[in-house]
């Protein structure tokens, strides 16, 4: 630089290098004096490499080095399909399978010597609402998942619900409420009221029936979802601080423009399952007869099963219940909650099955599931083992346009999805991507239809657990019936012999009078 400065008068091209020199001199001084980093102090200007790499580590390893394979959390194969099919491309593989068929943990249905024709996949379809319920809702087996408008910008609500209407399929609107952008193309929502009560929230932030009422006597509104927990933050409440809570957040969830929005760790609408069985009952009422029901993510198992106690004891009955699994995904969730917190979605799933199926119940009450599906054969496994239907979350980001950059909680998305920075969001063209929800949804459902013809079934229900294999090792393999534990219907009301220690303990526990368990 000493150099560049006494010379630079004589020879002008000298000036590029001075300035250049001139600002190293001063990133160096600053390097050396700041307190911060360690790395900088010792190694300054050369240490600025370090952080580079940290921050441009996600992208090498997704582009450069991430296996065809690799669920980070999603593989590039899981990726890659979903967006195969939601731009109408050819999604079939060339040249053999990618997985180790020898695999401890290798899954497959096993396919019959008189397949079937296909089914019109259309026709997967369940019905949800049993004897208490005055409008039952016809429900496709593969829906949108909970995900609510402010974790995802205006322009991804607008594409999932138009894709939705296109599809004929369920648009779950999250804990965020009804919003206009839901509304907008009239596709049918599944309104999921969470712990805050946004959309139907009194000012003191408890349960306002009167607005509750009002927004769910909407055509658009097909059912009601009370959500007790999620999977990637079960037990876990939630802050968007005043100024994310814009005049369109604030309107959908009913609450002051600027000001601190909370989400509650639990609800205060009931205290035990008995007090949660009449806030069921209330919901019914007050929508007109919809179907009711609610999501939870299995934590104490002697929990679900008061409530279990309580629906018996009280005579109300639930129309559905939706798992989810601690495998779920969100915007955001402390690190101990994402990997150490929550029931996985199978052990969840045949916990609720095992329990309603003893407590005789599972007839009158439909199970959903939610937890990284994205393939026909993610459903036709989470079917298997006691769901209904399933819903989708990622999968569906995936459609229109999501590549996993993992920066949903920066409000700075790069396709648009998961902001709600206007000129980010601006990216999602809504017509575009709402075919492509739509033709991910037909397309899965048709490759389901495919895999259930080959193994010789015509519709979803006919799946059964003795339908998939497992391998346990490299020498043997399993049906799903056998790696699992079944209950028998009624078991856990008499008591049947063979009925497993963990369930009798759990329902011995289990109380409908409070969430806490019954101590010895």
């Amino acid at each position: 630089m000493v150099f560049a400065a006494v010379f630079v008068g004589r020879w002008e091209w000298l000036w590029p290098f001075l300035i250049v020199s001139a600002g190293l001199s001063i990133v160096g001084l600053t390097d050396l004096w700041q307190r911060q980093h360690a790395v900088l102090r010792n190694y300054p200007i050369l240490g600025h490499i370090r952080y580079l790499m940290e921050d441009v580590r996600p992208e090498i390893r997704q582009y450069l080095l991430e296996a065809d394979n690799d669920a980070l959390p999603f593989s590039r194969s899981q990726r890659s399909l979903v967006y195969a099919r939601a731009k109408q491309q050819i999604s079939d593989k060339p040249f053999g399978t990618l997985l180790d068929v020898y695999a401890t943990g290798y899954e497959f249905i096993g396919h019959s010597t008189r397949p079937v024709p296909y089914s019109d996949a259309r026709l997967f379809r369940v019905e949800i609402g049993n004897a208490q319920c005055a409008k039952p809702y016809s429900c496709s087996v593969l829906n949108v998942s909970a995900m609510s408008f402010g974790s995802l910008s205006a322009n991804a609500i607008r594409a999932l619900n138009r894709g939705a209407r296109i599809g004929d399929f369920a648009h779950d609107t999250g804990e965020g409420g009804i919003s206009a952008h839901h509304r907008e193309f009239g596709g049918d929502l599944i309104w999921e009221i969470g712990s805050g009560y946004f959309g139907c929230r009194a000012d003191d932030g408890t349960f306002d029936p009167e607005r509750f009422r009002v927004n769910a006597a909407s055509d658009q509104v097909k059912m009601i979802e009370i959500k007790l927990s999620q999977g990637a933050k079960p037990g876990h409440g939630g802050i968007l601080p005043g100024a994310k809570v814009t005049a369109e957040i604030a309107h959908a969830r009913g609450v002051a423009q600027g000001v601190d929005c909370i989400s509650p760790s639990r609800h205060s609408a009931f205290e035990t399952p008995a007090e949660m069985m009449r806030f069921v009952e209330q919901l019914r009422e007050l929508s007109g007869g919809k179907p009711v029901g609610f999501k939870l993510c299995i934590g104490h198992p002697w929990e679900f099963m008061g409530i279990v106690k309580a629906i018996l004891e009280t005579g109300i009955v639930p129309d559905f219940i939706v798992v989810d699994g601690g495998e779920g995904g969100t915007g955001a969730a402390p690190f101990e909650f994402t990997d150490h917190l929550g029931m996985p979605l199978r052990e969840g799933l045949l916990l609720v099955h095992n329990t309603l199926v003893g407590a005789g119940l599972r007839g009158k009450i439909r199970i959903g599931a939610s937890g990284k599906v994205v393939s026909a054969f993610d459903i036709a496994s989470t079917l298997a083992i006691g769901a209904d239907w399933v819903n989708a979350a990622r999968g569906f980001m995936f459609a229109i346009g999501c590549i996993q950059s993992r920066s949903c909680h920066t409000n700075k998305c790069p396709t648009g999805v998961a902001t709600q920075d206007d000129l980010r969001q601006r990216a999602l063209v809504v017509p575009d991507k709402a075919e492509r929800v739509a033709n991910f949804h037909r397309n899965t459902l048709q490759a389901l239809a495919q895999m259930l013809a080959a193994a010789g079934l015509a519709h979803p229900d006919d799946l059964g657990p003795h339908h998939l294999v497992r391998r346990i090792s490299s020498t043997e393999i399993k049906l799903f019936s056998q790696v699992y534990y079944f209950v028998a219907p009624g078991a856990l009301l008499n008591n049947a012999d063979g009925l497993s220690e963990f369930y009798k303990a759990s329902w011995a526990m289990a109380r409908s009078d409070s969430f806490d368990a019954l101590k010895a």
